[in-house]
């Protein structure tokens, strides 16, 4: 089994306000901002004659339009996160990427100032 990945970075700005609602005080109720770590991992039993999972330029692009949709922004305000906690956004990243990535495993999104990570693997028919 091989195992390949990328990690990219963005900046965004979310609030978690209806996770927290009866936490009046609670920091992610209000809107402030991250800057997020992700991790994009394909696996494969075998690379073939290319001798590569998937050529890195193709994944950089690739996570390149997903950094686009999401660098700089309102995650709030982006269709299917509505509610941007960091599973939420593994798992929007993970659809994002599958459409076009058929090797993809597994998608992680960290806060690193915050020591926080989530890991997104979709297990195949669940």
């Amino acid at each position: 089994m091989f195992e390949q990945s990328y990690t990219f970075h963005f900046e965004a700005a979310h609030e978690l306000g209806a996770n927290v609602e009866d936490k009046p005080d609670h920091p992610y109720g209000h809107i402030h901002g991250h800057s997020f770590e992700v991790t994009v991992t394909l696996a494969a039993e075998d690379v073939g004659e290319t001798g590569w999972v998937m050529d890195f330029a193709a994944l950089k692009e690739e996570c390149a339009r997903v950094h686009a949709r999401l660098d700089h922004r309102f995650l709030n305000t982006i269709e299917g996160l509505e509610r941007p906690t960091l599973e939420n956004i593994a798992r929007y990243i993970h659809a994002v990427l599958s459409q076009s990535i058929t090797d993809l495993y597994a998608v992680e999104v960290a806060r690193p100032s915050l020591k926080e990570r989530v890991k997104f693997c979709p297990v195949p028919g669940r």
